[in-house]
């Protein structure tokens, strides 16, 4: 397999982490290919990056759908649960995850730009939406297992994000649980292996 990536992309780590977890990073070959680099194109028409490319040739995109196939490559215990609560959970974890990941990435782009009215309150409302995210995964910490599912990686995936470009703005103040947390499994392989870098 190959997979299109950027070393600062946590979406790209997030499918780095479900490899990992389940044993199988090394069948993937690494592509430093830029999204604005037309050989991305052929593999994906919206030129984002992570993008997987099958042993069979199939293109798969984007995280969810990448991490979901990675799950069923190999017979390590499955990241997403099988029909039934157990796997709503986890999906919903994984949409909470990538929703902070989803406030927090354009908005750096916004922050290099004049800070009119309109944009201010494009930043305040994406902040809005991380800091609610972040308090209701306090209330949940305590469900929070060891990387065993898709949701508590993308979890640990997005407060390293946090981390990692906007230490300007702590999250862990008021969240001692979730801090309890995320300092255990940063340790482990799929979060200490794959530390974002540039």
């Amino acid at each position: 397999m190959k997979l299109a990536y950027s070393a600062a992309s946590p979406y790209v780590r997030k499918v780095t982490a479900c490899a990992i977890k389940r044993g199988i990073d090394d069948r993937i070959e690494r592509l430093k290919i830029g999204t604005t680099d037309p050989a991305l194109l052929q593999y994906n028409p919206l030129s984002k990056v992570p993008t997987l490319m099958t042993d069979d040739g199939m293109a798969i995109y984007d995280s969810p759908v990448i991490c979901e196939y990675l799950d069923s490559v190999g017979s390590a215990p499955k990241l997403f649960p099988a029909a039934g609560p157990a796997r709503w959970r986890a999906l919903t974890q994984m949409a909470l995850g990538d929703g902070i990941l989803d406030a927090t990435q354009p908005r750096r782009r916004e922050l290099t730009l004049p800070q009119d009215e309109g944009r201010k309150s494009y930043i305040e409302l994406q902040q809005g939406k991380v800091k609610r995210a972040v308090d209701l995964l306090e209330k949940e910490a305590d469900t929070l297992g060891a990387l065993a599912t898709i949701g508590e990686i993308t979890i640990g995936c997005a407060l390293g994000y946090l981390d990692f470009r906007y230490a300007n703005e702590p999250w862990r103040p008021g969240h001692p649980k979730l801090e309890a947390w995320y300092a255990k499994v940063v340790k482990l392989p799929p979060l200490a292996e794959t530390m974002p870098v540039g």
